[in-house]
């Protein structure tokens, strides 16, 4: 299975945030689009990526002080993509090692996605349930 058929079953639509937002107004949207993370777009797009870890992390050692300040502050700089064309499996190996929850998905310089480590579980279950539905028909059949 392909990144391209996960985006189909879930959607393109990537919620983000730009780098000057304060860290307020990136809680309020990561409420508000109900996600775990958000890509950080520039001028030249994607600058960083920032989730609700890095929010809590910087909490307890900044204080409330913390939401004042720009995203920029907190937000991940190193950015592992992924394209349409990349395999589920491929992604896993990746969001494993790199110990990383969101991956957005670029095709030719430009942002058509996100896939978390939730949608990817969803796409293995689902590819295990085909499998298992496949072999119950064919043992059926006799």
């Amino acid at each position: 299975m392909r990144i391209a058929d996960v985006l189909r079953s879930k959607g393109s639509a990537v919620a983000a945030v730009g780098a000057g937002a304060s860290v307020a107004e990136l809680v309020a949207a990561l409420a508000e689009h109900n996600v775990g993370a958000m890509v950080v777009l520039g001028d030249a797009g994607i600058v960083g990526i920032v989730s609700e870890r890095d929010v809590v992390r910087r909490l307890c050692d900044r204080g409330g002080a913390l939401l004042e300040a720009p995203v920029a502050e907190i937000m991940t700089t190193e950015v592992f993509t992924c394209s349409p064309k990349d395999t589920v499996d491929g992604l896993t190996v990746l969001m494993t090692e790199r110990r990383i929850r969101h991956v957005p998905v670029v095709d030719d310089g430009a942002l058509v996605g996100i896939v978390s480590i939730g949608d990817v579980v969803k796409s293995r279950i689902s590819q295990l349930e085909e499998g298992h539905d496949q072999l119950t028909a064919y043992i059926a059949q006799g």
